[in-house]
């Protein structure tokens, strides 16, 4: 896999108001290319909203930020084709009733419909397979995931991972788009101390390819940019579960408006009808296309009109991306955005 080059992510009094009132306000953020930042706080501080508005899920209401030199909120379009989100609950959640060869042989079959210009769809199928297949492969090794180890290998169901398995196949599938930026939320969540430094370790190494990493966590390991939330004056203070719906409430809300296809094809050079038709074609194709083996499992393949975006909470299947009631709104230039384009 080349080694995509890192996003440098700046801001300066970056903040984000919903209807409960602030949900992060005066965050400061100066990391290289290629940097971890560690963002820390307290449940309910909107470590997740910056998140999300950092990776350009979200739509910041004061301040000013850069991603890869592209100025957030104007630019969030190109940051969502250059960004890739990990695991991040109610947005991009693993499906636990798909085995992990489901998970990326969907990711995969998205990243090849929406990703590609059409020359390249037309290529030959041998050509395509082998390309899915090295992309799949320098992912799972880039987040140290060995099928091999797993209890069923392949067809290994997600709901019988361990939580730090379920976390390198989260960064796997997000790897695959070859992001410049990745963002994983609720790290160390779960984790006994040895997982803990294993998930940190991981995270470090997608450094070492390239690519810049944000990770919230409860509390950010040594040798990390460390960028810490708390919750706006105006929020009242409350009990974490209560401040959490808040968070969530004002995720909801802050949603950026639906833009026109025209706008968005002509932003991307891709044209939405490339990936506007469900893959009907039969398994054995699918099989070849991929380098992954169905098995006896049917192939998951993404609902008609349906693809990964970011603006809302997934509402299908987030193995493959975020599933959305409204997708049609950003078009399909935005399809991508949690496959990372690079």
């Amino acid at each position: 896999m080349d080694s995509p080059h890192g996003a440098a992510v700046t801001a300066e009094g970056f903040g984000l108001k919903g209807p409960r009132g602030w949900t992060f306000r005066s965050v400061s953020i100066d990391a290289a290319p290629g940097a971890l930042v560690a963002i820390e706080g307290p449940s309910g501080s909107g470590r997740t909203c910056l998140l999300l508005a950092l990776a350009g899920r979200m739509h910041a209401t004061e301040g000013r930020a850069e991603v890869g030199g592209l100025p957030l909120p104007r630019k969030m379009a190109a940051v969502r084709r250059i960004s890739a989100l990990g695991p991040v609950p109610g947005v991009s959640e693993l499906d636990p009733a798909l085995t992990v060869a489901e998970h990326l042989r969907e990711r995969a079959l998205l990243q090849r419909r929406f990703d590609g210009s059409l020359r390249a769809l037309l290529r030959p199928r041998a050509e395509r397979a082998a390309e899915a297949r090295g992309r799949i492969d320098a992912a799972l090794e880039a987040a140290g995931l060995d099928l091999a180890t797993l209890p069923k290998q392949e067809r290994t169901s997600v709901r019988d991972l361990e939580r730090l398995e379920g976390l390198r196949l989260s960064v796997a599938l997000a790897l695959i788009g070859r992001p410049r930026l990745l963002a994983v939320d609720d790290t160390d969540l779960k984790l006994s101390d040895a997982d803990r430094a294993e998930a940190w370790a991981l995270l470090r190494r997608v450094t070492e390819g390239g690519t810049t990493v944000l990770a919230v966590c409860s509390q950010a390991p040594e040798g990390t940019t460390i960028v810490r939330t708390t919750a706006g004056q105006d929020i009242p203070a409350a009990a974490d579960a209560d401040a959490e719906a808040g968070s969530e409430a004002d995720a909801q809300a802050v949603v950026p408006p639906a833009q026109p296809e025209a706008d968005t094809e002509a932003e991307s050079g891709t044209e939405a009808a490339v990936g506007s038709r469900p893959d009907t074609r039969p398994e054995a194709d699918i099989e070849a296309e991929t380098g992954i083996g169905t098995g006896s499992e049917t192939a998951s393949l993404p609902e008609s009109g349906s693809g990964p975006d970011s603006g809302s909470k997934g509402t299908g299947r987030s193995g493959a991306g975020i599933r959305t009631n409204d997708t049609n709104e950003e078009g399909a230039a935005d399809a991508l955005a949690e496959t990372g384009r690079a």
